[in-house]
């Protein structure tokens, strides 16, 4: 990442990037899609993707939700926060929302990042799952709001 700072001070401080994911539940079931990516590929992760400069977190998580399923919500609900410092990439701030009033089919909306889009219990989810997404889909399921 390069950016210019007004204040030298932040120069020097780290960055991270920021994920904002949907939940999508329906009838006790997770929607997931299988990623066709050179990071993690054949790995079933959530709708989601990185917070733009200037963005609130809710147009994100609306906009990553259309952008990969075609699907819409008449809101959504904070649900989980975490702070993932994986080795394996970046150190990485998650936060998921549950999306509210989602009706019709998930499509497959960028062919070149997703293989497909599929329905899973939430007590019988695919494996493997996305390793950016793996921890705070089961903090989910457990209720938690925060994981560290």
């Amino acid at each position: 990442m390069c950016m210019e700072f007004k204040n030298r001070e932040l120069a020097d401080r780290p960055l991270f990037p920021v994920g904002v994911n949907a939940l999508v539940v329906r009838d006790g079931k997770l929607l997931l899609g299988k990623r066709r990516a050179k990071y993690h590929d054949g790995e079933w992760g959530i709708p989601g993707g990185h917070l733009e400069e200037g963005e609130s977190m809710l147009n994100c998580v609306a906009r990553e939700l259309e952008e990969e399923t075609g699907l819409t919500a008449t809101g959504f609900k904070f649900v989980i926060t975490d702070n993932d410092p994986r080795q394996d990439k970046f150190h990485y701030i998650h936060f998921a929302f549950l999306a509210e009033g989602v009706t019709g089919e998930p499509m497959l909306m960028e062919p070149e990042k997703c293989y497909e889009w599929r329905w899973f219990p939430l007590d019988a989810l695919p494996e493997p799952l996305f390793v950016g997404h793996k921890k705070f889909i089961h903090g989910f399921i457990a209720g938690e709001l925060f994981l560290d």
